[in-house]
């Protein structure tokens, strides 16, 4: 059966397992904290998924109960709600971001704000964003509309890819303006910081220091990734003790099988044998560890590679598969 609001806090004896020893930073109490655990305090949003429910709808009228089971079960969890400027342009994302807020009073929606200028600047399948001039005008639209009581992730590769990329102050100078207006208008914000096997521990701490993290409520790892758990942990303790115990989340969309080996994935874009991963849920562990959440919607292409369609779009084969990989 398939849990509605925050799944059961995980035991610490168990977080002490997926922590392979590494020792965490500490209660909500003694940690650095930006307004609070939101997703412990209220269930996350659900934002119905239209091309799911018809695919669940249509297997129904095949005959093929088994997979409209899957498919109705995988539009029931919470995920990310990307906002791009290409669908949601300067104008009009605000009353979008309006509309989610209102429709969930008792819940948390958490927005992924993926819009910075040059977006994908190593040439892979996620090219885009807005131009510099319009680009804080955007993200304080979307601050303004949201406002407390909202998670927002902020700009999933942007500080990693920056390591490779040429404007890199342009872009850190950028990021930290979005991260005041969010903080500003009340916005529990985590910032992208890669994920295990990219961006060295130090590294990224220095980077998420110079955008200034500590106006946020921490980071993100392994977004629309498929690195292990445990390892994701490991990376994320060690950036947060950096940081003097900032607070973390991380997307297990589709980390199961990752966490089933323990070894990294070296292809980012949908690779074969993967499986979704931990449900989301919020975290009382004792550690810096916020919530496991499902940041990229699994059932989204990475891109035209492997038989996907594009980057963004509904695969719905591609869905079943990673969910009958998992067990369902």
């Amino acid at each position: 059966m398939l849990p509605l609001g925050p799944r059961a806090a995980i035991p610490l004896a168990l977080a002490a397992l997926v922590l392979g020893g590494v020792s965490g930073c500490g209660s909500d109490d003694d940690t650095a904290d930006t307004g609070g655990n939101l997703l412990r305090e209220r269930p996350q949003a659900a934002v119905a998924n239209p091309r799911l429910e018809a695919a669940a709808m249509q297997a129904t009228t095949d005959g093929d109960t088994e997979r409209a089971a899957v498919l109705q079960r995988l539009s029931d969890v919470p995920t990310g709600i990307w906002l791009t400027p290409e669908r949601y342009p300067l104008g009009s994302v605000g009353g979008y971001v309006s509309s989610v807020v209102a429709a969930g009073a008792d819940t948390v929606p958490v927005f992924v704000v993926y819009g910075i200028p040059d977006r994908d600047c190593t040439g892979q399948l996620s090219a885009g964003g807005l131009p510099a001039e319009e680009y804080l005008p955007w993200v304080g639209e979307i601050a303004t509309a949201a406002g407390a009581g909202t998670v927002v992730v902020l700009e999933p590769d942007a500080l990693a890819g920056s390591v490779s990329c040429e404007g890199v102050e342009s872009r850190v100078g950028l990021l930290r303006d979005a991260v005041h207006a969010l903080d500003d208008a009340g916005v529990a914000t985590y910032v992208d910081a890669g994920h295990s096997d990219w961006v060295p521990a130090e590294e990224m701490a220095s980077l998420l220091e110079e955008v200034d993290v500590d106006r946020a409520r921490g980071f993100a790892t392994n977004v629309a990734n498929y690195q292990p758990l445990q390892s994701e942990r490991r990376y994320a303790e060690q950036v947060s003790d950096l940081l003097g115990g900032a607070h973390y989340v991380v997307d297990t969309s589709r980390s199961g099988a990752a966490s089933a080996t323990g070894l990294p994935v070296t292809d980012w874009c949908n690779p074969p044998g993967q499986a979704l991963g931990d449900e989301p849920g919020y975290v009382d562990d004792g550690t810096a560890l916020d919530a496991l959440l499902w940041v990229k919607p699994p059932a989204e292409s990475d891109g035209t590679c492997h038989g996907g369609p594009p980057a963004g779009e509904v695969w719905i084969d591609r869905a079943v598969s990673l969910a009958e990989a998992a067990g369902w």
